[in-house]
């Protein structure tokens, strides 16, 4: 892998807040403020946030339904434990509308405004796993143990659930979202967690980021016709990118590309449905 070069200073890091502890509301509009973990950071321990809320009446113990969630992640096929690890800390409910809160550990996609959605815990678990099956990081774990990718790039941060998510897995990630009010509800979102390694970038996904290049890792949100040439430049040898792309007429299919010393190794997988892959800002 090519030897990682230094982080590039970052106007976008997240600052860090601190916590406020409130009790239980009985009313959608006050439950994101039920959400925010007091006198805890993720990352510093293995163990959930366990918190409780009242949705219309309704008892949701977060820690609970965020386990039902990762048995089933399990049931689907999810084994990696550093995925289990992250689905279990990343609590979904923080990145949605008050009025989809009771939604949030299903496994089913949902809005989060502007045209765009939130992925099913399904499929952003099954390419977090992807990203970590890469030959080398196999290679890694087999004489290093369970390890960290390096430095991510992911397209599309919508609401920033899964830059939080990749933020556990992966030393640095660096999250880019054309939609500038996304971008800013990303912000607010990942804020109260205060996660170091996590970069938010407004910017034109299709481009990259070259400043952080190369990469161990891209990751892609959205799906296009073909993949843009500046991902696969800007990824690291022996990296890999995992991403949707349209692969039969305009049914989307999983896209796995390793770069290795011959070339690039394309590897087609199951059906899946993004958002369209645009360029440009919004």
């Amino acid at each position: 892998m090519s030897t990682a070069r230094p982080r590039p200073s970052f106007p976008a890091k997240l600052g860090k807040t601190t916590a406020k502890a409130s009790s239980a509301a009985a009313h959608l509009s006050s439950a994101k403020q039920l959400f925010k973990p007091a006198a805890h950071r993720l990352g510093k321990t293995d163990t959930p946030v366990q918190l409780q809320v009242q949705v219309e009446g309704l008892g949701l113990d977060s820690q609970a339904v965020r386990h039902k969630m990762v048995l089933k992640l399990k049931e689907q096929g999810i084994t990696d434990p550093r995925v289990i690890l992250a689905m279990s800390r990343i609590e979904r409910h923080r990145f949605l509308d008050s009025a989809l809160v009771n939604q949030a550990y299903e496994d089913t996609s949902l809005p989060i405004g502007f045209g765009q959605t939130i992925s099913k815990p399904g499929v952003v678990s099954r390419m977090m796993e992807l990203l970590l099956q890469a030959p080398s990081m196999i290679k890694k774990s087999s004489t290093q143990g369970q390890t960290k990718l390096g430095r991510i790039l992911e397209i599309g941060t919508g609401c920033g659930y899964q830059a939080a998510l990749l933020g556990q897995i992966a030393s640095e990630v660096y999250s880019m979202e054309r939609v500038r009010g996304l971008h800013d509800k990303a912000r607010e979102n990942l804020r109260p967690l205060s996660l170091p390694n996590v970069h938010l970038l407004l910017g034109d996904g299709m481009v990259g980021y070259p400043k952080g290049a190369p990469y161990a890792a891209i990751i892609s949100a959205a799906g296009g016709d073909a993949l843009p040439q500046a991902w696969l430049d800007q990824l690291a040898l022996h990296g890999r990118l995992v991403a949707p792309m349209v692969a039969h007429g305009t049914q989307q299919a999983l896209l796995v590309v390793d770069h290795m010393p011959q070339g690039f190794v394309h590897t087609v997988l199951e059906a899946v449905h993004f958002v369209p892959l645009k360029s440009g800002l919004a």
